[in-house]
């Protein structure tokens, strides 16, 4: 089956400026042209943009899913370079998830701490005295993680609930 440019745009949830920019830069050296001059998709053809999404996505460059798309289109005598430098990717996106992942333990570490405060109403539970005047107990890390390790569910910990809200106003 063949593909105008608008029925891909459609069926991938892309604009036609994206197909037209990746066409633009070497990355759909796969596609037809009608008589007209129009890009002509095959189904294949969406396999590949469907590759080019999750490259996107992953956070390659445009010249790095070009090289990609190169590869691909010079056979079997690439598979091992193609299948290298997906593995490669492929720690990349492990170590971009590792680093989320600390950032929304961070972030939950923050919720449990305003949560908190909140529900007593000021930021002085968290607080201590010192001989240089008032800061944040030393100690909030490890209170943190004793009520992490009690917690069934994250939500419990980090949630302000509504009742708590309306206590305040």
């Amino acid at each position: 089956m063949r593909y105008l440019i608008g029925d891909v745009a459609k069926k991938l949830n892309l604009p036609t400026s994206t197909l037209r920019f990746y066409d633009k830069n070497g990355l759909l050296p796969f596609v037809d042209r009608d008589q007209a001059g129009r890009r002509s998709f095959k189904d294949n053809d969406l396999n590949f943009l469907e590759v080019i999404d999750c490259m996107k996505k992953c956070g390659m460059t445009i010249k790095e899913i070009r090289h990609f798309i190169n590869l691909c289109m010079k056979g079997d005598i690439t598979l091992q370079e193609r299948y290298d430098l997906l593995n490669n990717e492929e720690k990349s996106v492990k170590n971009q998830i590792e680093n989320l992942q600390d950032q929304l333990d961070f972030l939950h570490y923050k919720m449990w701490y305003f949560k908190t405060s909140l529900q007593a109403g000021t930021e002085e539970v968290h607080m201590v005295d010192t001989d240089e005047g008032e800061r944040v107990n030393p100690d909030i890390h490890e209170q943190y993680q004793a009520a992490l390790s009690k917690c069934q569910d994250i939500k419990e910990l980090i949630e302000y609930q509504e009742q708590y809200q309306s206590e305040y106003k």
